[in-house]
């Protein structure tokens, strides 16, 4: 008589998360949604179908593999397919079979998977691994059946590793060496949870209860805001003013030449350099208009590029760019190029080019707090900085990130915070005092519409 296996039956948006067969699947989005029964039924199904496959499920430490796998596989499972064994932390399923679990609560624990073999990863809770550590296991992805390939990822809105996913599964920008037919996301929310709604049936009251931007996170899955962002007030939303929704992103065009031009820049080699160049309205309106950001595909990874190399590429941006070229540029720059130990300092190499900067003032504190109040959306709806679409760098890493958990009033400093640290130069040029902000505003105008059709011949807008 064949042993079967009894399987509760899965919700709608389990069942497709079940039968994906893409190459990179990401499932979940918000608190409650099964995910944790999801990787457990996918994994066990898998084993049982394809003997002799090797399968891995991550967490960030051990414990939590203990709690949310292991012990609910025993109960499932029992001793009829497999046996666990708690030395080598591992389930051997009767057809050869294997489900291996690890841990990684640093990059240093990396170190234990060297020459691991699987041909599928669960990567539960993915949003608490930085992208490097996750490269490092899809590199663990090799062997030498037939079987498909396959990395398996659940994920909230929130942690380190919220960028990485959300670029790759929300917003799918894919690099160059990415195909977007191998990535899939299926966005699964507490009321797709149908036996949690039937156990529980008060867990969304308790969603409701928690601070806005965690129940905007945990209850709706919003990718755009998520707990302990430090520039909260940050909006990206694509559709931007096409449907009326407030953002500080919007199109590039060609600032007016009676606005005045700026540049601020924050030296790297191995961590990435920024410059970033910005243009001011008659009101004091900041507005990004354009970034030279030295950082490889691997992020926060410099391009080891030479001081001379930097100035000479920001000379000739200045020279040719329509934006740009024939406007006096101010610079303002971090302290630290003026130090020297043995030699020409950093400014005397940008000076060589005709770049030249004044000593930034980088207090943090303040700093940060100018940031916050450009951004803040005033009464009418209005911020004290735009950000122009082109602007990639900035769009990328400052919705990323999170306060200091040694200095509360700070960022964390270990974050990809280079392009802050240039925009905080910037903002302390022309420090404004706090505004009265609106938490949902409306905007009155488009800011586009200050360039409208019968200005069309005295403007020019470019996209790049």
């Amino acid at each position: 008589m064949a042993i079967q296996l009894r399987i509760p039956k899965p919700s709608e948006k389990q069942r497709l998360f079940l039968e994906d067969r893409h190459s990179y699947v990401a499932y979940g989005g918000a608190r409650g949604g099964g995910k944790s029964w999801s990787v457990r039924v996918k994994s066990v199904l898998l084993c049982i179908t394809h003997p002799g496959i090797i399968i891995m499920i991550i967490r960030r430490t051990y414990p939590e593999l203990r709690a949310n796998h292991i012990e609910p596989l025993r109960k499932m499972l029992g001793r009829k397919f497999a046996r666990y064994n708690d030395s080598k932390k591992e389930y051997a399923f009767n057809n050869g079979s294997t489900i291996l679990f690890r841990y990684c609560a640093s990059e240093k624990d990396m170190d234990n998977y060297q020459g691991t073999e699987a041909d599928v990863i669960f990567i539960d809770e993915a949003t608490q691994f930085d992208e490097k550590v996750f490269r490092m296991f899809v590199a663990c992805l090799r062997g030498v059946n037939q079987f498909p390939k396959r990395v398996y990822l659940t994920c909230n809105p929130g942690g380190k590793g919220h960028a990485w996913v959300k670029r790759l599964f929300i917003d799918r920008r894919f690099k160059d060496d990415e195909d977007p037919n191998d990535y899939s996301f299926i966005q699964a929310l507490v009321q797709d949870n149908d036996a949690l709604m039937k156990s529980q049936p008060t867990y969304i009251k308790q969603l409701e209860a928690l601070p806005p931007k965690l129940r905007d996170a945990w209850l709706y899955g919003r990718w755009d805001i998520f707990e302990g962002q430090f520039f909260e007030e940050f909006s990206d939303n694509p559709k931007g003013y096409e449907e009326r929704v407030f953002t500080h992103v919007i199109p590039a065009f060609n600032p007016p030449k009676a606005w005045k031009r700026y540049r601020s820049f924050d030296f790297g080699y191995s961590k990435p350099f920024s410059c970033g160049w910005w243009a001011v309205d008659h009101h004091g309106v900041y507005y990004r208009i354009l970034e030279l950001y030295g950082c490889t595909d691997t992020p926060d990874e410099g391009v080891k590029w030479t001081v001379d190399k930097i100035f000479r590429e920001i000379a000739r941006i200045e020279r040719e760019h329509p934006y740009l070229k024939g406007h006096t540029i101010e610079g303002v720059a971090d302290p630290a190029i003026w130090e020297a130990s043995h030699g020409p300092t950093i400014a005397d190499a940008a000076a060589k080019e005709g770049i030249y900067f004044q000593k930034g003032d980088n207090k943090r504190i303040p700093g940060w707090m100018q940031m916050h109040y450009r951004m803040a959306f005033d009464e009418d709806g209005h911020p004290m900085m735009y950000i122009f679409d082109c602007c990639k760098g900035f769009i990328r890493t400052i919705p990323t990130l999170v306060y200091s958990e040694i200095k509360p009033e700070d960022l964390d400093t270990k974050q990809e915070d280079h392009i802050a640290d240039e925009t905080r130069y910037m903002c302390m040029l022309n420090p404004i005092a706090p505004r009265v902000s609106s938490t949902n505003p409306t905007p009155e105008y488009n800011p586009l519409d200050l360039w409208n059709d019968d200005k069309k011949d005295e403007y020019t807008f470019y996209r790049i």
